[in-house]
């Protein structure tokens, strides 16, 4: 709904930077950790082979998801930095955490077939070959390391990288998984040790994967971020000078470093919308919200300027 009055400008609003950063600066840790993780999936999935362990397969699967989440990670990062159109007036910036909440689900999954296989095991038990599990195991906890600390600058930023930076902590709690039972193969002879571990990444997994779907599906249904309160910002409003009352209050993400607040305030003095629409502007930048809408109205219900959703 769009109204208008013709003897008042519309009220200003402050700009959006329509395209992510964000996802622009850490694209190329994404391009490598890519590369790692597919040519190390190989390498997996041959000594999973040979050496018969189901826990080294099972991460060799999971890496390969890992480099489809990474590359859909990576494919998003370059599509959400077009430009916003007249009929997408975000742009794609919401692609972010359409990825993250289909990573997400990649992972429960993932987690459910490492339980099927493994359940199907446990009643016979493979021989496995713990000195091939060792050895491809140790250079995938290397690998995975290594992955950690290039998406670590960007993981608490970007729902999208957080997305490819858990698959990769996963794939680390499987290595170490996988170190464990052929230690307890080797000092124990127990092989059921391989697919009872298998069973203890796949739930870590999914610990993963429950809190990237949660943080996706809230961001989707526009609740306000976490870390910021709505008290706080009616409060910030309401202590301007010249605003009586602050009513139809929203904040919600775009995406990732993208929070947009839009509300009414009261003014009853026509001249100082202005000062208080700079005065709100500069406040709510200051709590981390970069695109502001507020509405002036000299009286509840009697709104000054445009008012668009």
């Amino acid at each position: 709904m769009v109204r208008r009055t013709t003897d008042i400008p519309p009220v200003q609003t402050a700009g959006c930077n329509r395209k992510s950063p964000l996802l622009a600066r850490h694209a190329r840790a994404l391009r490598i950790v890519l590369i790692m993780t597919l040519v190390f999936m190989v390498a997996e999935v041959a000594g999973g082979l040979v050496s018969g362990s189901l826990a080294l397969l099972a991460d060799a699967a999971h890496m390969l998801t890992d480099g489809a989440a990474i590359g859909l990670a990576l494919f998003v990062s370059w599509i959400a930095q077009r430009p916003a159109t007249p009929e997408k007036t975000f742009g794609y910036l919401r692609l972010e955490i359409l990825a993250a909440l289909l990573n997400g689900c990649a992972l429960f999954f993932i987690a459910g077939s490492i339980v099927w296989e493994a359940v199907g095991r446990l009643g016979a038990p493979p021989q496995v070959e713990p000195r091939v599990l060792f050895a491809v195991a140790t250079a995938g906890l290397i690998v995975n390391l290594i992955a950690m600390k290039l998406l670590h600058a960007g993981h608490s930023h970007s729902l999208n990288v957080r997305g490819a930076y858990l698959h990769v902590i996963s794939d680390m709690l499987g290595s170490v998984g996988v170190l464990l039972a052929g230690g307890i193969i080797v000092l124990t002879g127990w092989h059921a040790a391989d697919p009872i571990v298998s069973v203890l990444i796949a739930l870590l997994v999914l610990k993963s994967a429950w809190g990237l779907v949660r943080e996706s599906v809230e961001v989707l249904l526009e609740a306000t971020p976490k870390d910021i309160s709505v008290r706080d910002v009616e409060a910030r409003l309401i202590g301007i000078p010249g605003v009586s009352t602050v009513h139809d209050l929203h904040v919600w993400t775009v995406t990732s470093g993208v929070v947009a607040m839009s509300g009414h305030a009261v003014v009853e003095d026509p001249h100082h919308q202005q000062r208080v629409l700079d005065i709100a502007r500069g406040a709510l930048q200051g709590m981390g919200i970069h695109h502001v809408t507020l509405q002036v109205e000299r009286a509840s219900g009697q709104c000054v300027g445009a008012d668009a959703h």
